[in-house]
């Protein structure tokens, strides 16, 4: 597994935990901005931008859709935030409030949204956590698909 699924998995995992335990500590705060940021036409923007680039950033670093499940789901993370993003950035912001306030029942679930963040962060860091001390000695052969053409990298590792 890419040293870089290790790195993503433990920063976005430890962001995921923390910013959790901070919103069930916090709730009506939360619930308040999340519908700022909804009806605020500029405050919908800069999430929309801070989204699209961390998803973007994640995406164009790390699309890996093979090498077990904590590759995939850090894939999964870039692709969900540059979604969001876009969403953020395109919908009018009366669509956008029904959409993430109404559709999704933020204020409802608020709690199992926060769980579900809670235990993907704790995935992503026990996760990487494992892989990384695994990752002494093996081999791995990549597939980078890239703008000329596939190229495939061999490397073995050893312990010395």
């Amino acid at each position: 597994m890419p040293s870089r699924t290790e790195y993503l998995g433990k920063l976005f995992g430890w962001y995921c935990v923390i910013a959790a335990i901070y919103a069930a500590l916090h709730k009506p705060a939360f619930v308040e901005l999340a519908a700022k940021v909804v009806h605020n036409q500029l405050l919908a923007f800069v999430a929309g931008a801070v989204a699209l680039v961390c998803g973007l950033a994640m995406v164009l670093a790390h699309n890996v859709w093979w090498g077990g499940a904590l590759p995939v789901v850090v894939t999964l993370l870039g692709w969900t935030n540059l979604l969001k993003g876009l969403l953020f950035l395109f919908l009018p912001t009366e669509t956008a409030a029904a959409f993430f306030l109404g559709t999704l029942h933020y204020e409802q679930w608020f709690y199992g949204y926060v769980a579900f963040n809670f235990l993907l962060g704790a995935y992503l860091v026990i996760g990487s956590t494992i892989s990384a001390g695994a990752g002494s000695g093996h081999s791995r052969i990549e597939i980078i698909f890239g703008s000329r053409g596939i190229k495939t990298k061999a490397e073995i590792s050893r312990v010395a």
